[in-house]
């Protein structure tokens, strides 16, 4: 059976500097912890800015939950990065975009370091329990407590918290559910990068 190879990509449909960017870059993922399948080329003629994008999707494997989506945008000289849109694959604005300018190999190594950087951030899994069920959930660094990503199933969760949330404001469509509003976790659970000190 072959090996899936990272970024995979068409020759056809990649120039010389970007398929000498999405090589070393290639090259560089073959040590991360990541599935092959969750790197992705995107050529130029196919976005809407005309600039390749490579991207990585960051998952909770234990649950199957896709949970970040974050990638690169190159345009022969210069490479900016961050977390990405899921649908557009545009930029979004937060503290730990990147961006630098030099040779595709250069930058292809710029860009690795910022994706292990990404992985290496301690990622966890916050849980909250109702008889036996799990009613919200939400995805945060640790270091930070940055959320990435959460849920929130009403018909599970206790009575008392959805007629709390419903007084605060905060139903379907007319709020965000955060970790200060739910209180403790039940399960802290590590995802993935450098576990956090007990």
């Amino acid at each position: 059976m072959d090996e899936i190879p990272w970024f995979e990509y068409d020759e056809d449909d990649l120039d010389v500097a970007q398929r000498a960017f999405v090589d070393v870059l290639a090259e560089r993922a073959g040590s991360w912890l990541v599935d092959p399948l969750d790197t992705v080329v995107l050529p130029s003629e196919h976005t809407s800015d005309g600039q390749l994008i490579v991207y990585l999707d960051i998952g909770d494997p234990q649950r199957n939950q896709g949970v970040l989506t974050v990638g690169a945008h190159f345009d022969g000289s210069a490479v900016r990065g961050g977390e990405l849109h899921k649908q557009d694959f545009t930029i979004r604005q937060t503290a730990s975009e990147f961006e630098a300018a030099g040779s595709p190999t250069e930058l292809a190594n710029r860009a690795a370091e910022w994706f292990e950087a990404v992985l290496a951030r301690p990622l966890v899994r916050c849980e909250w329990h109702h008889a036996g069920r799990m009613y919200a959930v939400r995805y945060e660094y640790a270091d930070t407590g940055q959320g990435l990503s959460e849920g929130f199933e009403s018909p599970l969760a206790p009575d008392a918290l959805r007629k709390r949330l419903a007084a605060d404001g905060v139903i379907r469509g007319r709020g965000r559910i955060n970790r200060p509003g739910l209180g403790q976790p039940d399960v802290i659970a590590h995802v993935r990068g450098v576990r956090p000190d007990p």
